[in-house]
C-alpha cells in the first residue's frame, strides 16, 4: 500500500515539474511496417482537453432561453447568484460561489471588461443579440496560453461574440430582428457580415432598446410577530430605459496565425426605480452611461515550438447620476474613467505533452469626477504569470504563479487646493494548481481537483470616494479548494443519445472580505466595509440528457443544483440577538437550482426553463426580520423557422414568470410578474 502511494505521489510531482516520460507503445515505424488500405473510415472520440471544464451556453440552447441580457442567461449556471435590482433598466451583477462580484472576471472576446471605479460589471447592458457563446469557469480557464489577467480571478465568464460564417460563394449575411412585448418594449437590431476574401471578414451590429419599464407588483410586509402590516398592489415606475449599442469587428487569418480588431459603443439613459422604503413608491433618480472601447489581438505560431499572442485595449467610460429629490440628498455627479491595457503571452512547447507560458500585462486606470475634494486616483498595475501544463498518460496537470504589482497615486484636496500627493504600492504572489485524472481510458469519466489563492485590491470607490470611501480598507484574500468528477456517455442510436453528469464539492475561505451594499441613495453608491473572515462550503451538481423520441423529435434536458453554506466567522463574540457570527452572509441561499428543457421537431422549437432560489437572509444577522422567502419562476417559449426563397424567417413568442409570482431578488426591489415577448427574425 505504501509503495502504491509513493508511486502515485511521484507521478504527480513528475507531472507538475514536467518530468519526461515515454509511452511503451512509442515504437519507431519503418517502411516495411506501413500498410496501404483503401476506403477506410475512422471513428473516434474527441479527446477531453480541459482540466476543469466550463459550463457553457451556446448556439440554439442559448438562443432558446427566455433571456434578454447576458446576466439573465448566466442565471442557469450552477454556483451563480445574480443580484438584480429590478425592471428592464435595473443593474444586474453576478457572484460565483459567494466569492463576491469583484472576484469574477468578465472577458469580452478574450479581453477583460474593467471598471476601476467600483469593480461592478453591469451585465444587463450586454445583449444576447450578438453573442455566440457564454462560458463560466471556476478557478480559471483551462488554458495556459492566455494573458496574465486571466489568471487573476476566482472565476471567469468568457463572452464570445458572433464570428462571420459564409456558405458557398456567398459574401454577405444580413440579419434584422425586432422584439416587442411587455413594459412597452421596442428592441430592433441589425447585423451585417461581409467577406472580403478568404482571409478577411468583418461584421457590424447595432441595437436600440426602449422600454417604459412599468409593471404591476405586489408589496407585502409583516411585523415580527407574523401579522400583516400591509398587502397592496402598485405599479413600478421610473424604470424606463433608452439604450443604443453598436459593435464592429474585423477578423483576419495569416499563415499559422490570426488577428482581430473590435470597437464597442453603448449609450443609455435610464430611470432608477429605487428601493421601496418608508412608504415611498416613486423615485426620480436618473443615470446616463456612455461606454466605449477599442481592442485588438494578434496570435502567431513562429515555429513548431513557439507561439506568441499580443492584446491591447483602450476604454473610456462616462457616468452621470442625478437625484433631484432634495428630501434625500441633492446629487448631480459625473464620472469619467480611462483604461489602457497591453498584454503579451508567449508559449513554448518543451515536448508534445508539456507546455510552458510566460505572460506579462500592464494596465493603467484613471478616474475623474465633478465631486468636491475628489482625489483623482490613478492606478498602475503590472501582472506577470508563469504557467505550465503537462499531460502524462491519462493524468493532466496545470500550475501557475501570478505576480501582481499595484501602484496607486492620488491627491489630498481641500477647498480646491492640492495639499499633498500620495502613492501606495503593493505586490503579491498567488499560486494555482489544477489536476485531472481519467481512471479508465475507455470511459469518459474524469476526476478533477484544484487549489487557487487569489488577491484583489479595493476599487477606487472603496478607497477614495469622497463621502463613502474607506482608505483603511484591507486587501481581500481568498483560498479555493475543489474536488469533483465529470462523466459522459454518448450513443449514436437508441432512446438516450447522451448523458452527462458533473459534481463538485468546494471549500473557500476569504479574509478581510469586502462587501458592497446599496446606500439607499442610488444604485451606483455603495457603503464599503471589511467583514473579516468568511468560510464557504458548497456542492455544485449538473446533469444533462439528450433523447431521440421519434423521427425528427429530440429532447434536451439540463439540470443544475447548488448547495452553499457561506458563513461569517469574523467575531466569535458577536453572538446572541443581532449577532452575525456564523450567520449565512446576505443574499446567499442554502439551495438553488434550475431546469432547462428543449424539444425540437423539424422547424419547431419549444423551450421551458425553471429557476429556484431558496430561503436566505438580507443580512448576516440571521434573524426573522431579515428572512427572505424562496422564489421561483417558470418561463416558456416557442419558435418556428421557415424559408421563402433565400430569406430565412423565424417567429418566436415568450412568456416569462408564467405563474405570475411576485418576488424580490434584493429586498424592496420588486421584480416583474408575468410578461410577454414577441420576436421576428429575418436572415438573408
Amino acid at each position: 500500500m505504501l509503495k502504491q502511494i509513493a508511486i502515485t505521489l511521484l507521478a504527480i510531482v513528475a507531472c507538475c515539474l514536467g518530468s519526461q516520460a515515454q509511452d511503451v507503445n512509442d515504437v519507431p515505424l519503418g517502411l516495411d511496417t506501413v500498410q496501404y488500405l483503401e476506403n477506410v473510415v475512422v471513428y473516434g472520440r474527441k479527446p477531453y482537453a480541459e482540466v476543469i471544464p466550463a459550463q457553457t451556453l451556446a448556439g440554439k440552447k442559448l438562443e432558446g432561453l427566455n433571456s434578454h441580457s447576458i446576466a439573465d442567461a448566466i442565471r442557469y449556471f450552477s454556483g451563480v447568484q445574480v443580484k438584480d435590482y429590478g425592471g428592464v433598466g435595473g443593474i444586474k451583477t453576478i457572484d460565483i460561489r459567494s466569492m463576491g462580484t469583484n472576484h469574477l472576471g468578465v472577458f469580452y472576446d478574450g479581453i477583460q471588461l474593467g471598471n476601476a471605479q467600483n469593480g461592478q460589471i453591469d451585465l444587463g447592458r450586454f445583449s444576447l443579440d450578438n453573442i455566440e457563446e457564454i462560458s463560466l469557469y471556476n478557478g480559471q480557464k483551462s488554458e495556459i496560453f492566455q494573458p496574465a489577467r486571466d489568471f487573476g480571478s476566482a472565476g471567469t465568464v468568457y463572452i464570445k461574440t458572433r464570428r462571420p460564417k459564409f456558405s458557398g460563394e456567398k459574401n454577405n449575411n444580413f440579419n434584422v430582428t425586432m422584439r416587442t412585448g411587455s413594459f412597452g418594449l421596442a428592441n430592433p437590431s441589425v447585423r451585417w457580415e461581409h467577406r472580403f476574401n478568404r482571409n478577411l471578414t468583418m461584421s457590424l451590429n447595432a441595437e436600440y432598446t426602449y422600454a417604459t419599464g412599468q409593471y404591476h407588483f405586489r408589496y407585502r410586509k409583516k411585523f415580527s410577530d407574523g401579522t400583516i402590516a400591509w398587502d397592496t398592489t402598485a405599479v413600478r415606475k421610473n424604470g424606463d430605459v433608452q439604450a443604443f449599442r453598436a459593435e464592429g469587428a474585423i477578423f483576419g487569418t495569416l499563415d499559422d496565425g490570426k488577428w482581430n480588431a473590435k470597437f464597442y459603443y453603448y449609450d443609455s439613459e435610464r430611470g432608477i426605480p429605487g428601493a421601496i422604503v418608508n412608504n415611498v413608491w416613486m423615485n426620480s433618480q436618473r443615470q446616463w452611461d456612455r461606454n466605449f472601447f477599442v481592442q485588438g489581438g494578434w496570435q502567431q505560431r513562429l515555429s513548431e515550438k513557439f507561439e506568441t499572442m499580443v492584446n491591447a485595449k483602450y476604454a473610456r467610460d462616462f457616468m452621470h447620476y442625478n437625484n433631484p429629490d432634495t428630501t434625500l440628498m441633492l446629487i448631480d455627479n459625473k464620472f469619467w474613467q480611462d483604461e489602457i491595457y497591453v498584454s503579451s503571452a508567449n508559449k513554448y512547447t518543451i515536448m508534445p505533452d508539456w507546455d510552458v507560458n510566460l505572460s506579462v500585462d500592464y494596465k493603467w486606470n484613471y478616474l475623474n469626477s465633478t465631486l468636491t475634494n475628489f482625489s483623482y486616483p490613478q492606478r498602475h498595475t503590472a501582472l506577470v504569470a508563469l504557467a505550465t501544463a503537462r499531460t502524462w498518460h491519462r493524468f493532466k496537470c496545470q500550475a501557475s504563479l501570478l505576480y501582481t504589482m499595484i501602484d496607486d497615486r492620488y491627491k489630498t484636496i481641500y477647498q480646491g487646493q492640492t495639499l499633498a500627493r500620495h502613492s501606495k504600492w503593493m505586490h503579491k504572489f498567488t499560486p494555482a494548481v489544477f489536476m485531472n485524472y481519467q481512471p479508465i481510458q475507455r470511459y469518459d469519466f474524469y476526476l478533477r481537483a484544484f487549489y487557487k489563492r487569489i488577491f484583489r485590491m479595493p476599487t477606487f470607490n472603496d478607497l477614495f470616494y469622497t463621502d463613502m470611501g474607506n482608505a483603511n480598507l484591507k486587501p481581500e484574500y481568498a483560498n479555493q479548494f475543489d474536488l469533483g468528477f465529470w462523466y459522459q456517455r454518448l450513443r449514436e442510436d437508441g432512446f438516450f443519445t447522451g448523458l452527462k453528469f458533473t459534481a463538485d464539492a468546494y471549500y473557500n475561505t476569504i479574509t478581510d472580505k469586502i462587501i458592497a451594499v446599496p446606500s439607499g441613495r442610488g444604485q451606483y453608491r455603495w457603503t464599503m466595509m471589511n467583514i473579516g473572515k468568511v468560510r464557504i462550503m458548497g456542492v455544485d451538481v449538473t446533469a444533462r440528457a439528450t433523447m431521440h423520441l421519434a423521427r425528427d423529435f429530440n429532447l434536451d434536458i439540463n439540470l443544475s443544483y447548488t448547495y452553499q453554506k457561506a458563513r461569517d466567522y469574523t467575531d466569535p463574540e458577536d453572538t446572541g440577538f443581532g449577532g452575525t457570527y456564523k450567520g449565512q452572509i446576505a443574499y446567499i441561499p442554502w439551495h438553488s437550482g434550475s431546469v432547462v428543457g428543449r424539444a425540437t421537431w423539424r422547424d419547431l422549437d419549444v423551450n421551458y426553463s425553471f429557476i429556484y432560489v431558496g430561503e436566505r437572509y438580507s443580512s448576516s444577522c440571521n434573524e426573522r426580520s431579515y428572512h427572505q422567502q424562496p422564489w421561483y419562476t417558470h418561463d416558456l417559449s416557442a419558435s418556428y423557422t421557415f424559408a421563402l426563397g433565400s430569406t430565412k424567417f423565424k417567429v418566436a413568442a415568450e412568456v416569462n414568470n408564467l405563474f405570475n409570482q411576485y418576488y424580490d431578488v434584493i429586498i424592496n426591489y420588486p421584480m416583474p410578474g408575468r410578461n410577454y415577448k414577441l420576436i421576428l427574425k429575418f436572415d438573408f
